[in-house]
């Protein structure tokens, strides 16, 4: 029989015959966890958090997910195969929403109705469009967005990995709800009070806001709030947490894809985060490496501004990581472009900038560029960049 791993207790791993939730939410078998609880153990199995309180509650909703599991499999060769259900599964469907929707859901039926969700959003593309079509994706917005319980950091976890699990199949349209004060409200809170995996998948979040055309009017309401920027650009300095920084720099990159954000972006420190980002760029992983060209490529769209030029000749740092980015970025990943892009924007205007990249080795690394296979427009740039800095090399012989 193929179980769905939803349906297995996670203590035996056999099919649920009695499912039964704890006060920290997660669901055993009653037979497995009674024995737990039998030997002395004081402690969630899963979750490892001491109990104070041992009552067992039937989960009802996952009983009833159970049945109609069985409802609609069909007997194939020796065993069960499961079909896929999501068409006959109306009522438990019904059954789920309305736990999400009622005020009077108990916390523990919220968050074992999200973790179902969790898991049937994850499942397949067919499901995911099966769950947006009955209006799951709305009621979770609605979950993190506008409904108190939302303040329960399980509970926003949950909600964010079912939103984010079914964005492919949704229609973007729905995320135009946070235009209202009090979510866009909410949406900053979480933002700035959540842990990090929450504070990670709202950039992931952000970045498909500002990603779509239908969402526009809400990205640059959220480029107009300057606690946003603020926090995604202490985020993306985030050296303990690599994940949450890669979405950070993401939902910095593509906020700033909107020119009308750009001067809030700079005057939150955007220029002085992508510079702190790249500089830890050569002892990061690898992903760190493919992100990099993306934010160089939004510095060079900052440095566009006489504010962002700025900022760059403030930053004590700036020259020197940009030169070590020339010929380090995969030119695949066009980053070299977009780091000379950078050198010769802010090296136009300053004689002490031209000197400062002579002295960080940025003409090694130009002819360098220059030999290999970079884009023709990297090369057109590094050859511009190179007649700026001949004449300064020039005196320095003389």
């Amino acid at each position: 029989m193929s179980i769905p791993e939803l349906f297995r207790c996670p203590i035996s791993l056999d099919l649920f015959a009695d499912p039964v939730t704890l006060s920290t939410g997660q669901t055993y078998d009653r037979a497995s966890i009674e024995k737990w609880l039998g030997y002395g153990n004081s402690t969630c199995p899963v979750t490892m958090q001491r109990l104070h309180d041992k009552s067992l509650v039937p989960n009802h909703t996952l009983r009833h997910l159970i049945e109609q599991w069985f409802l609609t499999a069909s007997v194939h060769g020796d065993g069960l195969v499961l079909m896929d259900p999501i068409n006959s599964m109306d009522i438990s469907l019904s059954e789920l929403k309305r736990n999400l929707r009622l005020p009077t859901s108990t916390l523990t039926t919220k968050l074992e109705t999200l973790r179902i969700i969790k898991v049937l959003s994850s499942e397949s593309s067919v499901r995911q469009a099966s769950l947006v079509q009955a209006g799951f994706f709305q009621l979770l917005l609605h979950v993190l967005f506008q409904a108190p319980v939302a303040h329960n950091a399980e509970v926003t976890e949950l909600a964010l990995d079912g939103v984010l699990n079914l964005l492919p199949s949704a229609d973007l349209e729905s995320l135009n709800m946070l235009r209202k004060e009090s979510s866009l409200t909410q949406l900053v809170f979480l933002l700035d009070q959540s842990n990090v995996k929450i504070k990670t998948a709202l950039c992931c979040l952000l970045e498909t806001i500002a990603a779509c055309s239908a969402t526009q009017e809400l990205c640059l309401m959220l480029g107009r709030r300057q606690r946003v920027l603020q926090i995604l650009v202490s985020l993306l300095q985030q050296k303990s947490d690599a994940q949450a920084s890669e979405a950070a720099v993401r939902a910095v990159c593509s906020l700033c894809s909107s020119e009308a954000n750009r001067a809030t972006a700079i005057r939150e420190g955007a220029v002085d985060g992508l510079i702190a980002y790249l500089a830890d760029t050569g002892c990061a992983p690898r992903s760190r490496n493919r992100s990099a060209a993306r934010a160089l490529a939004t510095l060079e769209l900052l440095l566009g501004l006489e504010i962002g030029k700025r900022k760059m000749n403030k930053n004590p740092d700036a020259i020197a990581t940009l030169v070590k980015m020339v010929f380090r970025v995969p030119s695949d990943q066009r980053g070299s472009e977009h780091a000379v892009g950078s050198l010769l924007l802010v090296c136009c205007d300053s004689a002490t900038v031209r000197r400062e990249a002579i002295d960080a080795g940025v003409l090694t690394k130009l002819l360098l560029l220059l030999q290999s296979q970079s884009s023709a427009q990297a090369k057109t740039k590094a050859r511009a960049l190179l007649k700026l800095l001949i004449p300064v090399i020039k005196k320095q012989v003389l």
